[in-house]
């Protein structure tokens, strides 16, 4: 089961790379548009540059690096920075809705509008403490972007039955090797 509600995009958005596979469901500027758009971030016939789709795969893959820190793993800096500088192309700005409630709203336009978006979806989940539960799998071979619905919040792979086992007879082997 995946994200709930519109973190669902966000964890779409970083698994459209297959790590483990090698597939990668953007490989061009095109493909973006459209995801974006079967997402309702930009419009069907909206602008695509070579420069946006180079971004887009930079912010995909600082996302991944985020949603690995809530699986243990440190920061890396370098995400950190893509993010911000991200969030800053987008023009992502904090104010405040009608009913007084937070809120997050890219200025920019087109694509940097939409990654903009995302960035503000991560935001309202850290706000609202569902952000910590979308995690990178702990297999560096796989990475896949989970929704953790464990009650103690401690799931460490996208699959028990395939990334935890590959883990587990991966320990299991190397204590037999020792003995």
């Amino acid at each position: 089961m995946g994200a709930p509600g519109e973190l669902a995009v966000v964890q779409a958005f970083i698994n459209t790379r297959n790590i483990e596979a090698g597939e990668d469901e953007l490989p061009d500027a095109a493909a973006l548009r459209r995801f974006l758009s079967q997402r309702g971030l930009l419009g069907s016939r909206a602008r695509v540059t070579a420069a946006d789709h180079r971004r887009a795969l930079d912010l995909r893959e600082a996302l991944r690096a985020l949603a690995a820190a809530n699986n243990g793993e440190p920061l890396n800096p370098f995400a950190v920075a893509t993010l911000n500088h991200s969030a800053r192309q987008a023009g992502l700005v904090a104010g405040f809705a009608a009913s007084g409630a937070p809120h997050e709203t890219p200025t920019a336009n087109g694509v940097d509008r939409a990654l903009g978006e995302l960035l503000a979806i991560v935001h309202r989940a850290v706000r609202d403490g569902s952000w910590s539960r979308l995690k990178a799998c702990h297999e560096h071979g796989c990475r896949w972007a989970f929704y953790d619905h464990s009650r103690n919040r401690s799931s460490t792979w996208c699959a028990m039955a395939l990334c935890g086992t590959r883990a587990k007879m991966r320990t299991y082997r190397a204590r037999r090797a020792t003995h």
